[in-house]
């Protein structure tokens, strides 16, 4: 198996940027005529690093770096409302605080690894299967397209599931529209540092995988190594 100089750094930063960006969401910031969740500042940043990760290493390392953000996100989720539950120490009087935070409700923690689950593995699929059809041509069509498809249904699900009764109608279109311009714009300023770095990561790592034959199905790398295993998940580097 070859082995890549960035990869690791990649998917820590990756990883990092999600679990921060999932902590700065409990608190809902106004910025002129946008509402959005303060997680969205940073959270863009988490489909660039997954375009990155699928223009240079393929989506068969993208979806290894997918399952250990949602993992991780999960692991973090579930310590936090454990850590709530438990009793407080004697002097301890800030658990109203806590709960304000940190304690998440079940439904934002469904909303939040639902949305992500889905926006990612539709931002790396798309980008991926756009880079066959282009013959690796246009990145900034494959990121930007990708994006825009990722992150709507990233920010739809959210915060459908997390809000839908919580808050009213028109704060929920509000808050929807608001993440995604807020979202899609993030990535259409950074395109040029995206072309710098998957530039630099190509040449560095000596890879441009083209998804030619993978299997795209997100579980798929639970079976594939498996005696009996049907499905296979081929990637070509050019």
């Amino acid at each position: 198996m070859k082995e890549y100089r960035y990869f690791t750094l990649i998917t820590g930063l990756f990883v990092a940027v999600l679990l921060i960006s999932n902590v700065a969401s409990s608190k809902l910031v106004a910025l002129g005529p946008l509402t959005f969740d303060g997680g969205t500042i940073l959270f863009p940043i988490s489909y660039i690093f997954g375009d990155i990760l699928t223009e240079v290493y393929g989506y068969r390392k993208s979806r290894q770096v997918i399952w250990i953000g949602f993992g991780s996100a999960f692991l973090m989720m579930a310590v936090f409302v454990i850590v709530g539950w438990l009793p407080s120490a004697n002097g301890w009087e800030n658990q109203d605080a806590y709960n304000k935070i940190l304690g998440l409700t079940p439904r934002i923690v469904a909303g939040s690894l639902l949305a992500y689950f889905a926006g990612e593995f539709s931002n790396s699929v798309i980008l991926a299967k756009m880079k066959i059809s282009t013959s690796g041509r246009w990145l900034f069509a494959r990121t930007i397209g990708s994006t825009i498809v990722g992150e709507g249904v990233d920010t739809l699900i959210f915060v459908l599931v997390a809000f839908a009764g919580v808050y009213s109608l028109d704060i929920i279109w509000i808050m929807i529209i608001s993440n995604y311009i807020f979202k899609v714009a993030f990535e259409v300023v950074l395109t040029p540092l995206t072309y710098c770095i998957v530039g630099y990561l190509k040449r560095a790592e000596k890879s441009d995988v083209f998804d030619y034959h993978t299997n795209f199905n997100p579980f798929a790398a639970f079976w594939r190594n498996r005696p009996g295993a049907k499905l296979e998940d081929y990637s070509a580097s050019k």
